[in-house]
């Protein structure tokens, strides 16, 4: 399980940094990511090439973001994270929300691992 949280605190770090090759460096060819907001999902994406592509768009969202964990919870092949999210636009979004808005968040994101690798996420607001 140790193996697991360090695995996950250096992609939230690198997620927190901007920089997306360390995101990507413990995550499976084939990973399989989910965003689920108010139990609609409105993102699914699967493979390292579709990952890639999604968190470089993302970084351009955010002028700052920061996921802070709280807690985790291990189970035989995932580990659920709590998180904490904080983030400031560096743009106006379609929703309305401006340039500058300060989002506040908590949610919690599911990491599913084959040995050392994530295979995938889901992350639930």
């Amino acid at each position: 399980m140790k193996a697991r949280e360090e695995i996950i605190h250096r992609y939230v770090a690198a997620y927190n940094a901007f920089q997306v090759d360390g995101m990507l460096a413990d995550l499976d060819e084939n990973i399989r990511f989910e965003n689920i907001t108010n139990g609609v999902t409105n993102l699914s994406l699967q493979g390292l090439a579709a990952f890639r592509e999604q968190a470089e768009q993302a970084k351009s969202l955010f002028s700052a973001r920061t996921q802070t964990i709280q807690s985790f919870l291990h189970r035989e092949q995932e580990t659920e994270v709590e998180i904490a999210y904080h983030a400031v636009l560096a743009q106006d979004l379609p929703n309305g929300l401006k340039t500058g808005h300060e989002l506040h968040l908590r949610g919690k994101s599911i990491f599913r691992f084959s040995g050392d690798k994530i295979t995938q996420i889901t992350d639930i607001s």
